[in-house]
């Protein structure tokens, strides 16, 4: 009995003990989870005191709202603002367009004297003419809208920048417009949203690339996937975003998934190349590196473009133009091109974006993906598991809607609803979108379900708690010096050593000591001499660098190909060859002959340099492959300062002919044999 009971009390000491154990774990556990104040930017409105935290009062009714609680999740609060949005509140939510500065005339002749200012920009710019094909518009397009009114009165909140300004005057403007939007209506932050703004390129055009930029500056994007140093991509990804962190732009429309299949294709530039996998490991860096592993406060939201991939361009020709809406795919890879896309998805890319072609010869719709129901529902959605925003691209209801051209505007704006866009890119002004909402009150669960997507977004960037940036931030962050050195290093690591022959005794490369060096840059530019002898005052390398072939033993001639800008266009076949990119063949074949020579190609393109070079060349000695790069960095590899390791992201055709009759979806490396002259991958380990 004595056992009994004793064994009896021990069960119930030991249950008491657990159960105070239980309950000290939730006192300390509610006591970890108690709110820590977070910190809160704003400029035009108030702070609501509650339980000894602050909360901004966005819609300024002096009263804590759910959506102004950022103790609540995300979801509670988004569907607690979507609860008090108009229907016109909801449409201009659902428009992107660009946005502009004081005294930037983006799009537009200059219309005053003045330096770009942290001011706004208040004047409408307005088409008449369809700014890409330069075809008459059936009704006039407003690209951009005044700053106030687009904020005020359009409710707008997705913002594109365009300009180019200094760090400070870029922080200030960013913070002049989150004021703005702040002190209107609800108080919803925008989003700054820009292109690429850290690399070399041949087209620095609107809505491609920003060009050359004071933040820090990296090969191409080809070059990046050329260094086959996925470390160094996530390194660079993650410096970028601290850049555009610093600056307020929150958003980047990029990168490119598409896969450069078609050798023609003018936007070969902006991809990591023809090989899916390769793309895919670079968008998985890409993605993690500007975003992490999930989007917080520190993320820059990206949008990876163009779904399902705008590679296999029927003739190059591209879709921003009704003789490039077609996209073909005669080697049956459709699928291929999903493969970046998926990676992209993985790794958390926030927002996806549609090109303007329509498939050929597919089991889908010859409609624009824009438009696609069953490429956004069943591909990117149910095959996929993309479950993030999807942004058209810039303009495919009022300037590029292929495959639905007899369609209106209130009818385009349904069936692309319908289809799954979350948002649309190209005209400022959101009037037709309320019409068609207002006619198809249907639509709107799937307008709620986009705005919802919209304000996820923004919420887990943390705009709505402070979107505001320290001006001295910018100034020191942006091009710091400590980003420009890796960058640097980047530069050398994407250059590609294809060729190397003897010349005497030993390889052309590195160059011997006290050589006399002509280093020539043949770069055709509009209105300047394509021809551009290297001079410097400091000369880093054991080299003497000369002024005239003459002097010289031996010559490195930097070619860079140019092949009219995108927007330049005008329906005309494509070709590779140098001859039809700007080069004067004459010129160079008269130059290489005068002394033995190492020839430098810049690929933007797989130019066909069959004019200038064949294997075993009498005078080219060795060839090398740059994508956007420095001539300081050629300099270190041609030298021996830096190794070459680089490799290839595409093949190169032998000929303008071969490239004619390539296979659009087929990668080069599958292409017949004999193709290709240099191939994917390929590039020599040192010398």
């Amino acid at each position: 009995m004595y056992l009994k009971k004793a064994t009896q009390h021990l069960v119930i000491f030991t249950v008491l003990c657990a159960m105070a154990t239980l309950l000290s774990s939730c006192r300390h556990t509610n006591k970890q989870e108690e709110p820590m104040q977070v910190q809160l930017g704003y400029r035009a409105v108030e702070l609501i005191a509650l339980d000894g935290l602050q909360f901004k009062d966005l819609n300024k009714n002096g009263k804590l709202d759910v959506y102004e609680d950022w103790r609540l999740p995300y979801e509670e609060r988004s569907q607690d603002l979507i609860s008090k949005m108009s229907l016109e509140q909801k449409a201009g939510f659902m428009i992107i367009s660009s946005t502009r500065l004081e005294n930037d005339w983006s799009f537009q002749k200059p219309q005053s004297e003045g330096a770009i200012s942290s001011g706004f920009n208040e004047t409408d710019l307005v088409w008449d003419i369809n700014m890409f094909t330069k075809k008459p518009l059936p009704a006039p397009n407003m690209g951009a809208a005044g700053t106030t009114k687009d904020v005020t009165q359009f409710h707008k909140r997705h913002f594109i920048l365009r300009a180019n300004p200094s760090p400070k005057i870029l922080a200030e403007w960013a913070n002049n417009l989150q004021a703005l939007c702040e002190s209107d209506g609800l108080g919803i932050p925008g989003i700054i949203t820009s292109n690429p703004r850290n690399h070399i390129t041949m087209d620095a055009s609107i809505g491609l690339s920003v060009g050359k930029t004071p933040f820090s500056t990296w090969p191409g994007e080809l070059g990046m996937a050329a260094m086959r140093d996925f470390e160094l991509v996530r390194e660079f990804a993650n410096i970028a975003r601290q850049e555009w962190r610093a600056a307020g732009i929150r958003k980047g429309y990029m990168y490119m998934a598409d896969l450069a299949t078609e050798p023609r294709w003018q936007r070969v530039e902006g991809t990591f190349g023809e090989d899916a996998d390769l793309s895919a490991n670079m968008m998985r860096e890409i993605v993690l590196g500007f975003q992490g592993k999930e989007l917080g406060p520190n993320s820059i939201a990206l949008t990876t473009k163009h779904f399902p991939g705008g590679g296999a361009a029927e003739g190059g020709h591209d879709p921003h133009f009704d003789w490039g809406k077609r996209e073909v795919f005669p080697g049956g890879m459709f699928n291929t091109n999903l493969i970046p896309f998926k990676a992209a998805i993985e790794a958390g890319t926030s927002a996806i974006m549609p090109y303007y072609s329509y498939p050929v010869g597919t089991q889908y719709d010859e409609v624009a993906y824009a438009y696609n129901k069953r490429i956004l529902q069943e591909v990117l959605r149910g095959e996929l598991g993309f479950e993030g925003i999807i942004n058209s691209d810039t303009g495919p209801i009022d300037m590029m809607p292929w495959g639905v051209e007899e369609l209106s505007i209130t009818e385009r704006y349904k069936m692309a609803i319908d289809a799954g866009v979350n948002i649309f890119s190209g005209t400022a002004n959101p009037e037709q979108l309320i019409t068609t909402l207002k006619q198809h009150p249907e639509l709107m669960p799937k307008v709620d379900e986009s705005v919802n997507l919209l304000l996820l977004e923004k919420f887990r960037l943390g705009l709505f708690e402070d979107p505001y940036v320290s001006i001295d931030a910018a100034i020191s962050t942006i091009g710091k010096k400590e980003f420009q050195l890796r960058a640097d290093l980047a530069m050398r690591k994407s250059i590609v050593l294809l060729r190397n022959t003897n010349l005497g005794e030993g390889k052309t490369l590195p160059i011997k000591p006290k050589t006399k060096v002509y280093f020539e840059t043949y770069y055709p530019k509009k209105g300047a001499e394509a021809s551009n002898v290297f001079q410097t005052e400091k000369n880093e390398w054991d080299i003497e660098i000369v002024n005239t072939p003459e002097k010289a033993d031996l010559i490195l001639l930097w070619l860079v190909p140019k092949s009219p800008s995108l927007f330049d266009a005008d329906g005309s076949a494509l070709h590779i060859n140098l001859s039809n990119n700007n080069v004067d063949v004459d010129y160079i074949k008269t130059l290489t002959s005068k002394k033995p020579t190492i020839l430098a190609v810049n690929y933007s393109n797989p130019w066909a340099i069959d004019e200038i070079y064949q294997e075993g060349s009498k005078h080219v000695k060795s060839v090398l492959a740059t994508f956007g790069t420095t001539p300081e960095a050629l300099l270190d590899v041609v030298t021996g300062r830096f190794k070459p390791q680089g490799k290839m992201p595409f093949s190169t055709p032998v000929s303008d002919e071969a490239a004619q009759n390539q296979k659009s979806d087929v990668p080069g490396y599958m292409e017949d044999e004999g193709y290709a002259l240099f191939n994917f991958d390929e590039g020599l380990d040192g010398f």
